[in-house]
């Protein structure tokens, strides 16, 4: 058992690093000099100087060597490498037994070495077992008033805590797992299972901008360095995620500050900060509006995502509402470097309207009583649209503007009111004006929309939001430019004189413009005006496809749409009914003679009725059969065929002349 765990701890002194013997300088075996690298996480190198069979000097580049001026993993290793060399085989001649003896004090200096080097392995074995979930990190968030910047440094440890001095370096143990001691009290493998759950997330924090510190230091050119750096190794500075990334690992918590060279504990808190304006009433004309705090001694800080509130104790994250209020006051008084803002009666209805709607939260009311505030504070603002089209077919809206009984047109410059106002809503509707593109017609105070496009778009979607928003109020004649969806209430079919006859009296647009509709649909538009200055809606409209396939299908005259009866060759009969079956919500009326057309050409019953004479039933093959089936419907419908060249009907045999007498029967 004991031999086992010899031999553990000499592997474990052998996996320190590959070890490159560089330089001997050897006079006798009580004289000699050894330079080597020993490549471990970097490379170190080391020296041994044996002077007289004694240790002259012994020195090592690894940081471990620099903490105790001592015997270190790399130098051991290096007089390991250097011994195997010398190993003497069991049985010894003579000759080998004198060079044994020859070698026997350098081996006493490896032995001692050995042993010093096993009690310290003994000792870290203990040291990482001990230290087993139980290392923690502590942040130290360092700010400097005057540049404004922030940073944060790290001690780490259990019962004695140990500055981390380089980062990058942190990092890269992290990477390896490697097992580092920082001082007496502190030896362990670097492993995330090391840490104490609750600095888990600070040193996934520290992790992630370590790296990016590594990095930056060894791929950089900038010409502004720390010491010949891109970026600090001993600390983070915190840029604007840096603050929000920080704040999420640390929020609730209490750490240490160090401002103006003192160092207390602030808190991390999502709290609002107690920062309100106080409206005062100095006399019957005069007012001031004061900060509840001294307006230059909040520190603010700007992150990514959201903006920070410093002061004595903590650190207050602002949410939202608080930023585009108390923040918002408090910033506009320090940009103009005010205290106080005086104000007169004049202007409080201005206060009442404009800023207290906006920050009705930042702002408290003193020495003032409720009937006086009322005087100010506007009612609730109504709107009413009164919607119309003027001679030229172009959408008109009259605006009215109502605070209780008080009743005004807002575009009307010359009326005065004497009553407050809320000049944000206002302004809030008049935007919506703009944006669905009215603009002011002077000559009759109101808003005029002439663009086609621009009505289109109001009464299929715009009108919504002003129904939501005011009070909408429409003429009659307002009603009638609705958008219209086309349909065909009826459509009459029937067979006549051996002409197909379509009756289109019932369609719901006037004939004389149906020309220009239809060349609208085909480009693809989205509406139509009509010369009443309606509109027709030309999207996903199957009275509209309709009618395009059966213009176009058919070739049909526009002229003879307008007279509201079509008359065509019977044989157009099965393309009709095939565009029928389309329609939606129209009432179709077939006459018998249609009907029968149209049954009489489905195939089951085609085969059913016509059937091939018996002296061609043996000869004809299946798709000959079939050819003088078709023929004969043609000949019974009076539609008429072609015979072409390739539809293997034997045209050259003498069967062709019997179709024909049988057609002709």
């Amino acid at each position: 058992m004991q031999e086992n765990k010899e031999n553990k701890k000499l592997e474990l002194i052998k996996n320190y690093g590959r070890v490159e013997i560089i330089n001997t300088e050897y006079q006798n075996n009580k004289n000699f000099e050894i330079s080597a690298i020993v490549v471990g996480s970097e490379p170190y190198k080391t020296y041994l100087s044996i002077k007289d069979g004694e240790v002259e000097d012994i020195t090592c580049t690894c940081q471990d060597y620099y903490n105790h001026y001592g015997v270190c993993k790399h130098t051991l290793a290096t007089v390991m490498t250097f011994a195997e060399d010398v190993k003497m085989p069991e049985k010894e001649t003579k000759q080998e037994r004198y060079s044994n003896n020859q070698y026997r004090n350098f081996k006493q200096i490896v032995n001692t070495f050995y042993n010093e080097e096993m009690e310290e392995i003994d000792h870290e074995e203990k040291a990482i077992l001990k230290n087993k979930g139980t290392i923690k990190l502590e942040p130290k968030i360092i700010y400097d008033k005057f540049s404004g910047d922030m940073k944060v440094e790290f001690k780490i440890g259990n019962k004695k805590m140990y500055k981390i001095k380089d980062l990058s370096e942190f990092y890269t143990r992290m990477l390896e797992k490697e097992c580092y001691k920082y001082g007496e009290k502190l030896q362990f493998v670097h492993t995330e299972q090391m840490f104490e759950e609750e600095s888990k997330p600070l040193l996934n924090f520290v992790l992630q901008y370590s790296e990016i510190i590594k990095y930056a230091n060894s791929n950089s050119n900038s010409n502004y360095r720390y010491y010949g750096k891109a970026l600090s190794d001993t600390s983070i500075i915190l840029g604007n995620s840096g603050i929000d990334d920080l704040f999420d690992v640390l929020k609730g918590k209490k750490v240490a500050f160090q401002r103006d060279y003192n160092t207390e504990e602030i808190e991390l808190t999502e709290e609002q900060p107690k920062i309100e304006f106080r409206l005062k009433k100095m006399n019957d004309e005069q007012y001031v509006i004061i900060p509840s705090v001294e307006i230059f001694n909040v520190t603010i800080l700007k992150g990514k995502n959201y903006k920070y509130i410093l002061t004595n104790k903590k650190l207050y994250r602002c949410n939202k509402e608080f930023q585009n209020t108390n923040l918002k006051l408090l910033e506009l008084f320090r940009k103009n470097y005010m205290t106080e803002v005086l104000l007169g009666k004049k202007e409080l209805s201005q206060l009442f309207s404009i800023i207290i709607p906006k920050v009705k939260e930042a702002i408290v009311i003193e020495n003032m009583e409720e009937e006086e505030i009322e005087k100010y504070r506007p009612k609730e603002l109504e709107v009413k649209v009164y919607l119309d089209f003027d001679k030229n077919d172009f959408l008109t809206a009259e605006v009215k503007f109502q605070y209780g009984e008080n009743e005004f047109n807002p575009l009307n410059e010359k009326q005065k009111t004497d009553f407050p106002r809320n000049m944000i809503q206002e302004a809030k509707a008049f935007n919506l004006f703009h944006k669905t593109g009215f603009m002011f017609e002077s000559k009759n105070i109101r808003f005029i929309l002439p663009d086609n496009d621009k009505i289109y778009e109001f009464l299929t979607q715009d009108i919504n939001c002003y129904m939501q928003k005011f009070d909408v109020l429409v003429t009659e004649k307002f009603k009638t430019k609705q958008i219209r969806q086309p349909k065909i209430e009826s459509l009459g079919v029937k067979v006549e004189n051996n002409l197909l006859e379509i009756d289109l009296k019932n369609l719901d647009i006037d004939s004389k413009e149906l020309e220009e509709v239809m060349a609208k649909y085909a480009l693809k538009k989205k509406y139509h005006r009509l010369k009443d200055g309606s509109f027709i809606n030309l999207e996903e409209n199957k009275q509209i496809e309709f009618l395009d396939k059966l213009v176009t299908g058919m070739d049909i005259d526009y002229k003879a749409i307008e007279k509201g009866e079509i008359k065509l060759p019977v044989n157009r009969s099965l393309y009709l009914e095939q565009l029928l079956k389309g329609i939606k919500g129209t009432e179709i009326v077939k006459n018998k003679e249609y009907k029968k057309v149209v049954n009489g050409l489905k195939k089951e019953q085609l085969e059913e009725e016509i059937k091939v004479p018996r002296n061609l039933e043996s000869i004809l093959r299946y798709y000959q059969k079939t050819g003088f089936t078709w023929l004969k419907i043609l000949d019974t419908y009076r539609f008429g065929g072609i015979l072409a060249d390739d539809m293997g009907l034997r045209k050259d045999h003498s069967n062709v002349i019997g179709y024909c007498r049988l057609c002709a029967k």
